[in-house]
């Protein structure tokens, strides 16, 4: 029983993905420090609000008399976060690793196209036997002749 809990704990596509969750969480909070102490101010100035929770607020009366408050500015705000978290990942993890993938990778010699399979030589051999057409023969050779 413990021998296979070792096992399963000890597989590689389970220690990366516990990296790559750590990784992820550490990473995470990069990624919204620069979109709400960079981004989200700068688009606060844009819109003349103090953030895009506070800009576009439209109230609406309620039957109770206290009205409700739809707050599109803070709608906006989550959207253009989730734009520029993707942009973010995608320049700064995405792309830079690609290129290094490219660089770091050999490129594979290609080989020789691959000779045809039997099946499709059988389906042309059909295929002209249909038609009544005779496919090109090689050269025949004189077997008669001693070789001399």
């Amino acid at each position: 029983m413990l021998k296979g809990f070792k096992e399963f704990i000890l597989r590689g596509n389970v220690i990366d993905l516990a990296v790559a969750v750590v990784i992820g969480a550490a990473f995470t909070a990069i990624v919204n420090s620069l979109v709400e102490n960079i981004f989200n101010p700068l688009l606060g100035a844009l819109f003349k609000a103090e953030s895009l929770n506070d800009a576009f607020k439209v109230e609406i009366p309620t039957v109770n008399g206290e009205p409700a408050v739809l707050a599109f500015g803070a709608f906006l705000g989550a959207a253009i976060q989730f734009v520029l978290i993707a942009a973010v990942v995608y320049f700064v993890i995405v792309l830079p690793m690609n290129r290094f993938k490219r660089v770091t990778t050999k490129p594979t010699v290609a080989d020789e196209p691959a000779a045809p399979s039997e099946l499709s030589l059988l389906t042309e051999i059909r295929d002209l036997l249909k038609t009544g057409e005779s496919a090109p023969l090689p050269p025949a050779r004189d077997d008669t002749t001693d070789g001399r």
